[in-house]
C-alpha cells in the first residue's frame, strides 16, 4: 500500500525546514523593515524617548525654581494673648499678629464650650499695615456660653 501524500508533505516538510540562507536573511530583514525594528527606527525611538526625559527634567526643575526657591517666604505668625466671655452669646479672643509689613492676612477665630465643642466662629480679614506686629480684638457670636475663645489658624489670602 503506497501512501500518496507522504512523499509530497516530505518534500513540502523539506524545502520549509531547510531554507536557502539568502532568503532567511531578506525574510528578516523584510518582517523587520515591515514591523519597524530597523536599526533607524531603534535610534528614532531611544532619540524620543531621551529628549522626553529631558524635557520631564527640565519641568519639574523649572517649577521646583518657581515654587519653592524664587517665591516669596511670605510668613504669617498668631498668638492667643486672651478671651473674655462677654455675655451668654459672645466672646472677645485678643490676639497678636505677627505678618511682613504690607500684607494682607486672614484669620479664623472659633469660640468652644466646657466639652470643648465648636460654638461660634468668624473669619476675620487684617489689612495690610506697616506694623511687622499687630494686636486685635474680635468678638465671636456663639449658639452657647462659651469657656473659651482662640485661633484657629491664621494664613495669607
Amino acid at each position: 500500500m503506497t501512501d500518496r501524500q507522504g512523499p509530497t508533505r516530505q518534500g513540502q516538510a523539506d524545502a520549509v525546514a531547510t531554507p536557502h540562507a539568502d532568503d532567511t536573511e531578506s525574510t528578516a530583514q523584510r518582517l523587520d523593515a515591515r514591523y519597524g525594528n530597523t536599526r533607524a527606527s531603534r535610534t528614532r525611538l531611544a532619540v524620543v524617548m531621551w529628549s522626553l526625559g529631558a524635557f520631564i527634567v527640565v519641568v519639574f526643575g523649572a517649577w521646583v525654581l518657581w515654587a519653592g526657591l524664587l517665591a516669596p517666604a511670605a510668613n504669617v505668625n498668631a498668638v492667643d494673648i486672651a478671651h473674655t466671655v462677654v455675655d451668654e452669646h459672645t466672646v472677645d479672643v485678643t490676639y497678636q499678629l505677627t505678618v511682613d509689613p504690607g500684607t494682607e492676612a486672614m484669620c479664623a477665630l472659633q469660640a468652644q464650650d466646657d466639652q470643648h465643642s465648636v460654638i461660634g466662629w468668624k473669619i476675620v480679614e487684617i489689612p495690610a499695615s506697616d506694623s511687622r506686629t499687630r494686636t486685635f480684638t474680635d468678638s465671636v457670636t456663639t449658639v452657647d456660653e462659651a469657656v473659651t475663645g482662640l485661633i484657629y489658624r491664621c494664613w495669607l489670602p
